[in-house]
């Protein structure tokens, strides 16, 4: 059900992008009377969601106050699932991180242990932060596969066995739980925190596989089934030989990600198993890791090349393990990309390194959950309560 304009939702909307700061704000913004503002507002207050301070600057008498997002009795959390680590951060409702862990924890162990470990940490980064466990409001967790958004479920994830259709937000008692792919969390990390300004992005995380989080006008867009920007899977001319893990061949991933990188490397006589194997040969100046580092950054290119045809974004940002090796990878994606695309929709792009780094996901993840929280239905739910 979308909201009423001026409903307490909108009202908080407004007050957490720092679009108003004072009630003659909101009420200029909205239209709406200032009864009806001071209502929205104190009903936000008596819900512990905003706060009034007396530290306006004075144009002639009184000083306005000043309303802001109460930050105290709120937290919230993201969570990175990685194949093998689990990184967890708590967040105030403004998105600062209050508390934050990282562990080495195989995801292929399966769901009980891991969201039970996910579980202990939640508790121990609460008690960091001096917040009891009743104060979090929602968690957002990445995972690295295809996820069904809507109802937080995994679906066939090639390396999470035992994860397949399990109600990941069921595990969690009393609190609000979304559940995204990885590189969907991540597109929204980078996006929020390194370029807020963009209404169009690409993330593409270049790891073991390939894949693409898409933001379009600042909304993370996941298409119908959740699988939108699944580049990984896209057929690449010319490299029918290369099997893939989903059953076809020519796959991106399957000749151009970070296994198959190290499977061919490993056909030369270098020792390299995963990703980062391949980023430690580049780092010490392999010249055939570096030449086929290179070689995968054309091939995912040519990829992206039709994408910014099609979608024409701003920005495209390059992330994941083997971004490490940015300065090799992006200049075959350039490369490629600049070539192949037409000049209007390159005129204004930027294809650049991921600025989060490895945080992109935790951060992402956790504003997920702020997001929802936020968002005007769910606002005038609470306050409606």
């Amino acid at each position: 059900m979308t909201p009423q304009p001026g409903s307490a939702g909108d009202v908080l909307t407004l007050i957490s992008a720092g679009s108003a700061t004072t009630r003659s704000d909101l009420a200029r913004l909205t239209g709406l009377a200032r009864s009806t503002i001071s209502q929205r507002v104190d009903a936000l207050i008596e819900r512990g969601l905003v706060e009034e301070t007396e530290s306006g600057e004075s144009t002639g008498g009184r000083p306005p106050r000043q309303l802001r997002l109460h930050t105290e009795d709120h937290a919230f959390a993201g969570v990175d699932l990685g194949a093998t680590h689990c990184r967890v951060a708590l967040m105030d409702i403004s998105g600062d991180v209050l508390a934050e862990c990282e562990d080495s924890m195989l995801i292929g162990e399966g769901p009980e242990k891991v969201l039970a470990h996910v579980d202990q940490r939640l508790d121990r980064l609460l008690g960091t932060a001096g917040r009891p466990r009743s104060a979090l409001r929602a968690v957002g967790i990445g995972v690295p596969g295809p996820v069904e958004f809507a109802t937080g479920r995994p679906n066939n994830p090639p390396i999470m066995p035992g994860w397949n259709d399990y109600p990941v937000p069921d595990y969690f008692d009393g609190v609000e739980v979304l559940v995204d792919n990885d590189v969907n969390v991540m597109a929204l990390g980078e996006h929020r925190n390194s370029f807020a300004d963009a209404a169009h992005l690409l993330f593409v995380k270049v790891g073991t596989g390939i894949g693409c989080g898409i933001v379009a006008q600042g909304r993370l867009h996941r298409g119908a089934q959740g699988s939108a920007g699944d580049i990984g899977h896209i057929r690449v001319s010319g490299h029918e030989d290369a099997g893939c893990r989903c059953g076809n061949s020519a796959c991106l991933e399957a000749v151009a990600g970070g296994a198959a990188i190290a499977r061919r490397l490993t056909e030369l006589g270098l020792a390299a198993e995963t990703g980062a194997d391949v980023v430690a040969l580049v780092q010490a100046g392999n010249t055939q890791a570096l030449r086929l580092v290179r070689e995968a950054g054309r091939l995912i290119g040519e990829v992206l090349a039709s994408l910014v045809n099609f979608f024409n974004p701003e920005v495209i940002v390059i992330g994941g393990a083997l971004s490490r090796v940015h300065e090799h990878l992006l200049a075959g994606i350039r490369e490629t990309v600049y070539r192949r695309s037409l000049p209007l929709a390159t005129h204004h792009l930027s294809i650049t390194p991921s600025r989060t780094g490895i945080n992109a996901a935790v951060l992402g993840a956790g504003m997920l959950a702020i997001e929802h929280y936020l968002s005007p239905d769910n606002i005038n739910r609470i306050v409606n309560a």
